[in-house]
């Protein structure tokens, strides 16, 4: 059998990709690591005592709203890149929308507090705890995510890996969340934001390793 008569005969048995099995598997592999997330929260850091307080929950609310539209955007992405070739069909701009948001909020928070409460509303109080917790919560989300993706067979494994670790990150952040104590919106968007990106950069490179068929 001559090459070109080979191509044809393989390219004559492919079959497309089932999206209802790819969307399936990425909304299971988003729930387990949510949970397990959660689990780790309630179990080894504790949820923060103070939500019976209406700016406790306020903020809260808004720390799970940056978290929650992350994920949200980027997992729609994630369920696209997942297919062969779905790279070319997509443009990532919506998923710097939540991190647009919030760093225009933090810079709003910062001009109108006077210059000498700067450092406190960025740095917190716990902002090594955070800049830990939430890449190391990750790992459990990215581990299943990546599981999910792999058995869509993606193409581009870079942009697919990245992904993976931007939902991780996100879901990661909506769990810690219910365990910080900082509420400064400078914080949240530097070290929720940066841990975040900080797991989108791991995911980028670990996914050509992770994801390759």
């Amino acid at each position: 059998m001559k090459t070109d008569e080979l191509v044809t005969a393989l390219s004559m048995s492919i079959e497309p990709v089932n999206r209802r099995l790819v969307n399936r598997s990425v909304g299971i592999a988003l729930a387990v690591g949510t949970v397990v997330a959660i689990g780790v929260i309630f179990v080894g850091l504790g949820v923060r005592a103070d939500l019976t307080t209406p700016r406790a929950v306020m903020f809260l609310l808004l720390k799970l709203a940056f978290a929650i539209v992350t994920v949200g955007v980027a997992s729609t992405y994630l369920t696209r890149l997942a297919r062969p070739g779905g790279e070319r069909r997509i443009s990532a701009g919506l998923a710097l929308i939540p991190f647009a948001a919030i760093v225009l909020l933090a810079v709003i928070s910062l001009g109108q507090a006077p210059n000498s409460h700067w450092d406190r509303m960025v740095m917190g109080n716990d902002w090594l705890e955070c800049l830990l917790s939430i890449p190391v919560i990750a790992i459990v989300p990215f581990a299943v995510v990546i599981w999910a993706v792999r058995r869509a067979a993606p193409t581009n494994l870079v942009r697919a890996g990245a992904f993976s670790g931007l939902v991780a990150g996100g879901v990661s952040a909506m769990a810690y969340a219910l365990h910080c104590t900082d509420d400064s919106l400078p914080f949240v968007a530097v070290w929720y934001g940066g841990t975040i990106v900080l797991c989108t950069l791991a995911g980028a490179v670990l996914g050509p390793r992770l994801l390759r068929w």
